[in-house]
């Protein structure tokens, strides 16, 4: 899936951390990125899903799994 595809699909992230460029990577749910969109529910806080980029890679998607971790979708 390209950035393009997964903007269609997800629609617009409402956070992000890092950029497609950011040379700092960082490691999270045990996959490398270093760029991350952010899908918040509806009260603004809750994390429902995570988009994880290394470069203009997809790294992974993760749902929010109720109990507090995530896994992948």
């Amino acid at each position: 899936m390209d950035r393009g595809s997964a903007w269609k699909l997800f629609g617009a992230p409402t956070d992000q951390e890092g950029s497609v460029n950011d040379p700092r990577t960082s490691e999270e749910h045990g996959v490398r990125w270093n760029e991350k969109w952010i899908y918040r529910g509806a009260d603004g806080v809750t994390i429902e899903r995570l988009v994880l980029w290394n470069r203009y890679d997809l790294a992974g998607v993760f749902c929010a799994n109720g109990d507090g971790g995530f896994e992948p979708e």
